[in-house]
């Protein structure tokens, strides 16, 4: 591959997974505890679908706890849990997370849950929310984490989607020192979605939070319904363990179903190639378990290697700017996960005050959610780390379950480009590609695409299998379409470049752009919005948003500061606002469609392309005029 040189052990994986796809996810599976083995690696169905060890029977809580706990971890730590908001820690060893599952299984069966049934998560991250989530799996109900950043309409949506038996919150959620009502919050999104047949809240407030006792409950309460301790259902590998919902280009987030079989494989798998996991590490990954990183990679990819992960419930400068490394000093942890945005906000201190404490415990540092910039690697890598540890890129998405881009440490590091993702990893076969499918050269921009699935890869959306083919294998031919513009160089590096369709990635979290829109048209105020994003020197990108209003009614500052706060009220505060300006006409096509493309090169000066379908060519100019007269 160009210049670039791969070890034998890496050049070795990349032909076998080539020359022999099932042998060479058979033998990485084989690494894990199986009830039944599968009778077939890989089964294809009618395009696009297919299915992974069709007939094998696991559990991935099984495998993360009980297995660790036979296999002589009992008194190991799993989790060291570290509050910066409440200035408290707890450690739960594997032994201590087994009893505790156990215990809580057997609630959720005593609240009527059964298998197949769905429980939502609407909790910070605490040590129960890890508890809830491995209880779930335990008694085969699927999992729904929702990030409680989010607002009652987000959390409305995505329970509502889900079909949820029983919501799993907390009273209060604290951020930067501020108490957040969750269960108030849980209760207003409550009222917009039926089905929910019981609550159960952690209590962590000194107030009594509102219950209405013919459906919530307290947790301990919980737990005096279960009776003896709930084993582990064997289940078939292609059964659902989890469903997380992540925005598209429809006003409604799409439910990304993640198996108890190929998932589990491929962040095992991808966790030991990228991340170097192994049972001696303390990691620790900076993520929320309402997003796919939380999932994957605080909890399962180092339980499954029997490793420690360290859970962190707090902002990363708060209450002191640096607390990361105080905790990174306090547990000499080894390997770390960190998103770009949260880089780039511990940049702004400076240098010093990471030097002031004793970091060479850490071996590794990945990171991802968007490229990384390399003034942000740079500074990471050079003046933090000083060269003692590889500071590495990577990509991969809610769909893939775990990476499928990246430098694998693993394996055999490869040269480090600052900017690049670097490589499709065994058993990845990408590619960037134009509009038909074809390969292009290197440097010239165009899709990036997986030719075949894996075993991370979706199987499905939520009780939507029409969106999931319309989405995902229907853009380019006989392709996985990721919706990532990106190009290639001579080594065969690949850089990502910017999402295709209409999603915003706030600090790496994706939000749908008529997500957005359609909370701001709930503003009594408004008339219409369009939507788009924007770049934004620490989150990379954030909403640029148009607004027109009714007829009478005002264009005036604080009404721009009243529909904004609006849509945090909806949306919760992940919605970053650039700018909003108001406008009296948006550009649309002659059918009616918003021109988002056009909105966004307006917003980023540059040059308009094509708008012969435009419908009415003076609303161009009154949004550049618009944006002329309301700088950032």
């Amino acid at each position: 591959m160009g210049g670039i040189e791969f070890s034998d052990e890496l050049g070795r994986l990349i032909e076998r997974a080539s020359k022999d796809m099932e042998g060479f996810w058979g033998d990485v599976a084989r690494e894990l505890y199986w009830f039944q083995p599968w009778e077939r690696v890989f089964q294809r169905e009618k395009y696009p679908f297919f299915k992974w060890f069709v007939g094998g029977k696991t559990n991935i809580s099984y495998n993360c706890i009980d297995h660790n706990v036979l296999n002589g971890r009992k008194d190991k730590p799993a989790i060291l849990w570290e509050s910066a908001e409440r200035g408290e820690s707890k450690i739960l060893t594997y032994g201590q997370l087994l009893t505790e599952v156990k215990r809580f299984a057997s609630s959720l069966r005593a609240l009527g849950v059964k298998k197949g049934d769905r429980v939502t998560l609407y909790m910070p991250m605490v040590p129960e929310a890890a508890i809830g989530i491995f209880a779930t799996l335990r008694i085969g109900a699927i999992y729904s984490p929702v990030f409680a950043g989010f607002g009652y309409r987000a959390l409305a949506d995505r329970i509502e989607n889900a079909g949820s038996k029983v919501l799993l919150t907390s009273d209060v959620a604290y951020r930067r020192g501020t108490i957040i009502q969750l269960k108030s919050i849980a209760d207003k999104a409550l009222e917009l979605v039926d089905g929910v047949e019981k609550v159960v809240v952690l209590r962590r407030g000194s107030e009594e939070p509102p219950m209405r006792r013919d459906r919530d409950l307290y947790w301990e309460e919980a737990l005096e319904m279960g009776e003896g301790e709930h084993e582990a259902i064997p289940m078939e590998a292609n059964e659902p363990a989890f469903i997380l919902h992540t925005s598209g280009t429809t006003a409604k987030p799409k439910g990304t179903v993640h198996t108890h079989g190929g998932y589990q494989v491929h962040v095992y798998a991808m966790g030991k190639w990228v991340y170097g996991l192994n049972e001696s590490d303390i990691w620790f990954c900076l993520s929320d378990i309402g997003w796919i990183v939380g999932s994957s990679y605080v909890l399962f990819g180092p339980m499954l290697v029997g490793a420690t992960t360290v859970m962190y419930e707090g902002t990363p400068d708060y209450p002191s700017p640096d607390i990361l490394w105080k905790i990174v000093e306090k547990h000499k942890v080894t390997k770390m996960w960190v998103s770009p945005t949260l880089i780039r906000s511990l940049m702004k201190y400076g240098e010093d005050l990471p030097l002031k404490h004793d970091l060479r415990s850490i071996k590794f540092v990945a990171s991802a959610g968007e490229p990384l910039n390399p003034p942000a690697w740079e500074w990471l890598q050079k003046k933090v780390l000083k060269d003692r540890a590889p500071v590495v890129d990577h990509m991969w998405q809610t769909e893939t379950g775990g990476p499928i881009v990246g430098n694998p440490y693993g394996i055999s590091l490869l040269p480090i480009k600052p900017g690049s993702a670097t490589i499709p990893l065994p058993g990845i076969e990408g590619d960037v590609v134009d509009e038909r499918g074809e390969p292009l050269p290197p440097g010239i921009e165009g899709i990036f695409v997986c030719r075949k699935p894996f075993p991370g890869l979706i199987q499905t959306l939520w009780r939507d299998d029409k969106r999931y083919v319309e989405e995902y294998w229907s853009k380019i031919p006989n392709c996985y379409y990721t919706g990532d513009a990106a190009k290639r160089d001579e080594d065969g590096y690949v850089w990502f470049i910017a999402r295709t369709d209409e999603v915003i990635k706030i600090a790496g979290h994706r939000m749908g752009t008529i997500e957005i829109e359609s909370a701001i048209l709930t503003h009594p105020a408004v008339a219409e919005a369009a939507v788009t994003g924007m770049p934004d020197p620490l989150r990379k990108e954030v909403v640029c948003a148009f607004v027109v209003l009714k007829g009478g009614v005002e264009p005036k500052e604080e009404l721009k500061k009243e529909i904004i706060q609006t849509i945090r009220n909806i949306m919760g505060p992940i919605v970053v606002f650039g700018k909003l300006v108001f406008v009296t006409k948006i550009p649309k096509t002659r059918s009616g469609k918003i021109m988002r493309r056009i909105l966004k090169s307006l917003v980023m000066d540059k040059p308009l392309g094509d708008y012969s379908t435009i419908e009415d060519p003076t609303a161009i100019e009154e949004v550049r005029r618009a944006l002329g007269s309301n700088p950032p």
